[in-house]
């Protein structure tokens, strides 16, 4: 007789603070898990924040609670960059570097020149007319809304307004004195700068024989972190650091900040995929994590210890859900919809008025409004997009070389590619 089969944990019963799961590899797989609803909180979470600004000219939610150091929209697009780097380093460990960038862009391009357009020809000229009467020189010059879709249609957000529309007309606008439409699309440069690496460790064969590199990248954003922690005047240490910002290719300016932390949480994501073979999905572990995040969250630390204690939080969270709600997400993602509507709707809202009403009121209605553009964004757009995500082009089908090359993409994205399936994403 061989060795007593060992019985997989199930992810339904009490917690066990004393004994491992199993491992990430063991109990995260494919599309049953989490991330779905993860994800749409997190996206939710970002409008929410945002209710504060754009409505009421105040602090995005949570600043105060949370002594200053982030807000519920920020922590948000850090749990995004977590989720972010665990599966988009996993598709591209699993994929051919051209099927990784295809897919890649059909997850955020689509939706974000969709976006681009509808905010830009829809929302702006109905704007011009409510503010100004007429459309006189609206469709013309550098601020006009053909040079704002071309400027931010590579994720880099180069043009944040059109013209001086909802300059003087909302709180944010009066605060900053600029026109600003769609603030939120700024992350997606940091993401797309992400992807861009991830690949490159993929092309040069790190993430499949040098993955402890991956490790010495992440342990080195760690450290500017804790260097910036250290040389803070405070417990709660410093919001951001000093740092300078660059202008790169298609991606715009880009801030040393931004990179570092944000790239961090990325990296960190790609190592718990990398050595999801001794990651411990562990019950104890995760109320810890919880406990570290929230403790650190209201009394300071947070960038130090909350940070990391927050990413296993998440990545805990997502394996643990109960299953009766892994259907969330599954056949359709909202999430990266509400990211990138819910800032415009806002920002409407606000320029009509209806922020009078207080701020339950006017969040409800952003959240809601953002739920039926990303509804509409995902049947219209991104759904039709991904189902390209198998396609070759013509060149690599003719001759013995080509077929065989699209046999292999064939199967590759034939697998599981978490990172584009809906529940496995900008975010």
């Amino acid at each position: 007789m061989g060795a007593p089969r060992r019985e997989r944990p199930q992810l339904m019963g009490g917690l066990t603070l004393t004994k491992s799961r199993g491992t990430l590899a063991e109990l995260y797989s494919g599309r049953d898990n989490g991330i779905g609803l993860v994800r749409l909180l997190l996206a939710i979470g970002v409008v929410l924040s945002h209710s504060k600004p754009l409505g009421f000219g105040a602090h995005d939610l949570g600043y105060y609670l949370f002594n200053r150091q982030t807000n519920v929209g920020t922590l948000s697009v850090y749990g995004f960059f977590v989720l972010s780097g665990m599966l988009i380093t996993r598709s591209a460990r699993r994929t051919s570097i051209g099927r990784y960038a295809w897919h890649r862009a059909l997850r955020i391009l689509p939706a974000l020149w969709v976006c681009l357009a509808v905010t830009a020809l829809v929302v702006a000229p109905l704007v011009a007319l409510r503010e100004h009467g007429n459309l006189n020189g609206f469709w013309h010059g550098p601020s006009g809304p053909f040079n704002y879709i071309w400027a931010n249609m590579w994720t880099g957000l180069r043009q944040f307004g059109i013209h001086d529309l909802l300059a003087s007309t909302t709180p944010w606008g009066r605060h900053t004195n600029t026109s600003v439409f769609d603030g939120a699309l700024w992350s997606l440069a940091y993401e797309m700068l992400c992807y861009i690496v991830i690949g490159m460790l993929a092309v040069t064969c790190v993430l499949q024989n040098a993955r402890r590199f991956v490790v010495v990248l992440t342990v080195g954003t760690y450290a500017i972190i804790v260097m910036d922690y250290w040389e803070s005047s405070s417990w709660t240490g410093p919001v951001t650091g000093s740092y300078s910002t660059s202008v790169a290719p298609l991606l715009g300016g880009l801030s040393f900040q931004w990179i570092v932390y944000l790239g961090f949480l990325f990296l960190l994501g790609g190592v718990m995929d990398l050595y999801r073979e001794r990651i411990p999905v562990h019950d104890g572990l995760g109320i810890a994590s919880a406990i570290a995040f929230v403790g650190t969250l209201v009394t300071g630390g947070f960038f130090v210890l909350g940070l990391p204690a927050f990413a296993y939080l998440l990545v805990w969270l997502s394996v643990r859900m109960p299953r009766k709600l892994h259907w969330v997400g599954r056949k359709n993602d909202y999430s990266y919809g509400i990211y990138i509507y819910g800032f415009v709707g806002q920002q409407v809202f606000a320029s009509l008025g209806w922020n009078r009403w207080g701020y339950i009121p006017f969040a409800t209605i952003s959240v809601i409004a953002a739920f039926v553009a990303a509804y509409l964004s995902w049947h219209l757009v991104e759904r039709h997009a991904l189902s390209l995500k198998g396609w070759t082009p013509r060149l690599r089908r003719g001759g013995p070389a080509g077929r065989s090359a699209e046999k292999a993409d064939s199967t590759e994205s034939s697998a599981e590619d978490p990172a584009l399936l809906p529940a496995g994403t900008k975010a």
